[in-house]
């Protein structure tokens, strides 16, 4: 039986790639080059990528025996899933791998947001001593708003209530929340909260949940963070929030356009941004990659299984 062919067009750890050049022959293709990796695809049974490729109609259908795609990490918007599943192309991902990381970044910004930290440091990098001006706020005894209760929401809930916030949860699709963690509906949720922090995927139905109406009912002294998806939030809106002093602050390592150029936002005091961090620790990006490639081999087992002999 022909050695299955597998093309990696985003890095992966180099121990991953090594089990599965072990029972598979391993063409690396940078995905951002779009003419070499269409060459590439014809001859493919798997593909693996991070968020460097994109995987469109276009690619799938050069893909001719192609029977999967995997992507190192969490979310699939990168990925044609309806063209796939139309194609008989199996597409997985690893939702697992990047929890803890994203959970922990998403602390990070609620501290730097509410304690004024990026201001703080780039004042005192630029020579000054201002401690009266970066005042912020303690998070204990205040109410965090988490919508989202997957599995970064559960990371995150676990870690900000030990430091003493009362947690309150949007999520219809939550089956159980724990002890200590209080279901609501949005807009109580954004009414009360004092940080409220994003955690589910970007889909036609929450594109542009926290608009214009969303923001006006949150508190003037509350932080918005988003280290899920861009375009969960209505970047304008987000503005004029942030700057008529409607919110009081934001932390986003996630955009609508990636990256946002020259998005208004980033001029703004009161915003903490970042690019795109979430996963981007050495222990996420190891447990993606090994994922990703377990599960590649678990969908080619039957084209790498020695044929059976007769007698």
């Amino acid at each position: 039986m022909p050695t299955p062919i597998v093309i990696v067009s985003d890095a992966l750890p180099g121990d991953a790639v090594a089990a599965l050049e072990a029972v598979c022959d391993v063409r690396r293709v940078d995905g951002r080059d779009r003419e070499a990796l269409l060459a590439a695809l014809p001859a493919a049974d798997a593909l693996i990528v991070r968020s460097g490729t994109r995987v469109d109609a276009e690619v799938l259908e050069h893909a001719t025996r192609l029977r999967v795609v995997a992507r190192a990490g969490v979310g699939l918007d990168n990925v044609d899933t309806a063209t796939a599943r139309a194609l008989g192309v199996t597409v997985v991902n690893t939702p697992d791998a990047n929890s803890v990381s994203v959970a922990e970044l998403t602390v990070g910004l609620v501290v730097a947001s509410v304690r004024r930290l990026t201001r703080a440091a780039r004042s005192v990098g630029a020579g000054e001593w201002r401690r009266a001006d970066f005042a912020g706020s303690e998070l204990s005894g205040r109410v965090l708003g988490i919508v989202g209760f997957g599995r970064v929401g559960r990371q995150v809930a676990r870690r900000l209530a030990a430091f003493d916030m009362r947690v309150l949860v949007h999520d219809p699709y939550a089956d159980t929340l724990g002890d200590d963690v209080h279901a609501t509906g949005l807009d109580d949720l954004l009414a009360v909260s004092d940080v409220v922090t994003l955690h589910l995927p970007r889909t036609p139905a929450t594109a542009g949940l926290i608009g214009a109406r969303e923001l006006a009912i949150m508190k003037p002294t509350a932080h918005l963070v988003n280290t899920a998806r861009g375009g969960i939030v209505d970047e304008d809106a987000l503005h004029r929030a942030l700057t008529t002093g409607a919110l009081a602050g934001a932390a986003l390592d996630v955009f609508a356009t990636e990256p946002p150029g020259a998005s208004p936002l980033l001029a703004l005091e009161n915003v903490v941004a970042v690019p795109h961090l979430g996963a981007s620790t050495a222990e996420a990006q190891s447990r993606a990659g090994h994922e990703a490639v377990r599960r590649v081999l678990a969908e080619l087992a039957p084209l790498s299984a020695p044929a059976p002999t007769t007698v």
